[in-house]
């Protein structure tokens, strides 16, 4: 008589693939685990992580093999249908090609002028204003760059609030702010200086420091911090 397995549902949350994963992480998971998430059910002896595990020992527990098979293979084990197969397949395919894609390091900002030459693609030969800002890590590696807002030719709106919320989000070390001024002088205005000094001050509560804000234009640029201005 076939013996009947425990339904990976009746299984205690912990135990369950799906539910480690969000409560300890994907590096907690096996391979039988990881798999079993892929397959999404089993048969009425086997649960999902166990058909996965009877699948890495016909591989020897080599995922390298295990991506030679075919949809047509996987099928051949009692449970796996042709959608089953299709995932693993697919899911073992994009490993591979993150394995072939080159990783691509963040630029470090050095100077000024390397956070100036970074936004040209974003600011040059815009016709109204534009405020982002540059998120870094510890050792001044980009995180990433966000725009915080766009308004006219004289002026965009900008929430300090919106700011810090990015760089609490990404867990950025410090901050480099960055606007144009589509009129080609590069001179903060006194509402640049008192926001530069706003912003400054509440990075320092938060311990996020304000490294520079650049005034971009097509043809020259203004730093905060090469000017000793903040």
């Amino acid at each position: 008589m076939e013996e009947k397995v425990l339904s990976i549902k009746k299984w205690a949350e912990e135990d369950r693939p799906r539910e480690k994963l969000l409560l300890k992480g994907k590096a907690t998971l096996s391979e039988a685990e990881l798999i079993g998430i892929l397959l999404g059910s089993g048969t009425t002896s086997m649960s999902a992580v166990d058909l996965a595990k009877q699948l890495l020992i016909k591989v020897d527990y080599n995922l390298n093999l295990l991506a030679k098979l075919t949809v047509k293979d996987l099928m051949k084990f009692k449970g796996i249908g042709e959608a089953k197969a299709i995932t693993i397949v697919s899911a073992l395919e994009l490993g591979r090609r993150r394995k072939e894609t080159e990783i691509v390091k963040n630029p470090k900002i050095t100077t000024a002028r390397s956070a100036y030459d970074l936004m040209r693609g974003e600011l040059m030969d815009l016709q109204y204003e534009e405020f982002w800002v540059l998120l870094l890590k510890r050792n001044n590696e980009v995180i990433k760059k966000a725009k915080i807002s766009s308004g006219g030719i004289s002026g965009t709106v900008v929430d300090p609030k919106i700011i810090f919320k990015y760089a609490l989000d990404e867990m950025a070390s410090s901050i480099i702010l960055v606007h144009n001024h589509p009129s080609g002088n590069p001179r903060p205005s006194h509402y640049d200086r008192q926001l530069t000094k706003k912003l400054r001050d509440a990075g320092q509560f938060l311990d996020i420091s304000v490294m520079d804000h650049i005034i971009f234009c097509d043809h020259d640029y203004y730093s905060f911090a090469d000017d000793s201005a903040l």
